[in-house]
């Protein structure tokens, strides 16, 4: 599959979903809704569910990833699917030594630092996430008209978390590389960008309806650093999956500087954190572009007259523009109580009704 095919993957059944119509700016029945980190975090079921199994295990086995993965549509009645993952999955695939440390994040034993280190990054291939495959496949077969959407780490996020060894609060080893050597830096992120991809390719095919990439940490990064120095890898990662004829998002925490350079970076949808109201936010990425976003998660703790109002300045924020899911502006925290996200999704679509 090339860049230049267009031919539509995803499966017929999803197509005229109010999620996948507003991705692609069309008329919608209701503002859709769904939310990062749905699957998991908050769900007593999902805790259950996970009891005495590592999180990297949890992502290999396709019962468990099928199963987490719906649950919070059966639950909130959310109009997608987020696949039920880890942005180090197809790191750990082609065998780099790392691990999801419970209160910690993804910890890398060997942090990659140098240009011998580079050639630890070897290829993708379908073979090495055959179970993501089969998770897919299982998914899409039981979400009938709900579209499921997979997802990925963006380069520079990932290259931070190998340079690093873990998560950062400055981020100071990875700019160091990316300053000091632009180019390991530029090969490390191209080698990336195959890699990320390779796995979004691999969703596509086995039949997800969109695909996001979450670049979590580029927040960190001034416009011109990541217009020379990311851009470039994030641009790869849409550019090899543009031919699917599948939506692509683009995320990132703390990125209200970076917005129109992340949808000049080839997404179809690009989302807001909770920092920049959505009507600023189009405003930055300029127009043929939907958007997505963007209630602050804490707001969900406060009471549902406060939660309701917050998610009326969204709504007001996005009423004019052409094509708006609604989400929070970042993922869901792990003690939301779960009501609030059933009671919120109902708000929207009861609001928004045409």
């Amino acid at each position: 599959m090339t860049g230049q095919q267009t031919a539509s993957f995803a499966p017929e059944s999803t197509r005229e979903s109010a999620f996948l119509k507003a991705c692609r700016r069309e008329p919608v029945p209701h503002t859709p809704v769904w939310f990062m980190r749905q699957a998991g975090r908050s769900l007593p079921e999902y805790r259950k569910l996970r009891e005495g199994i590592a999180m990297l295990d949890s992502c290999m086995r396709p019962d468990l990833v099928t199963e987490i993965t719906l649950q919070p549509v059966r639950r909130h009645n959310v109009d997608a699917a987020i696949y039920f993952s880890d942005i180090v999955v197809p790191l750990k695939a082609i065998g780099i030594d790392l691990d999801i440390k419970p209160g910690v994040g993804p910890v890398v034993e060997q942090p990659i630092r140098s240009r011998a280190d580079l050639e630890r990054l070897r290829d993708l291939t379908p073979e090495d996430v055959s179970y993501v495959t089969e998770a897919v496949r299982m998914l899409v077969g039981e979400l009938g008209t709900t579209p499921l959407i997979g997802f990925a780490g963006a380069p520079f996020t990932l290259a931070s978390y190998l340079v690093e060894g873990g998560p950062s609060r400055n981020h100071e080893h990875t700019k160091a590389l990316m300053y000091g050597d632009p180019q390991l830096w530029a090969d490390l992120l191209d080698r990336l960008a195959d890699i990320t991809a390779a796995f979004l390719k691999v969703q596509i095919e086995a039949g997800a309806s969109a695909v996001q990439l979450f670049d979590s940490w580029v927040g960190a990064l001034a416009p011109a650093d990541y217009r020379r120095s990311v851009m470039p890898a994030s641009a790869k990662v849409f550019d090899a999956v543009s031919g699917y004829g599948v939506p692509r998002i683009h995320f990132g925490v703390g990125t209200g500087e970076l917005l129109g350079l992340m949808g000049e970076a080839g997404a179809d949808v690009v989302g807001a954190d909770w920092r920049v109201p959505m009507d600023e936010a189009a405003r930055r990425v300029g127009p043929g572009k939907a958007l997505q976003g963007n209630i602050d998660p804490a707001v969900l703790f406060a009471p549902r007259e406060a939660v309701e109002a917050k998610a009326r300045e969204v709504l007001d924020a996005a009423a004019g523009l052409e094509g708006h899911v609604f989400n929070l502006g970042h993922g869901v925290l792990p003690n939301t109580d779960p009501e609030a996200l059933t009671r919120l999704v109902e708000y929207v679509h009861e609001q928004t009704a045409r």
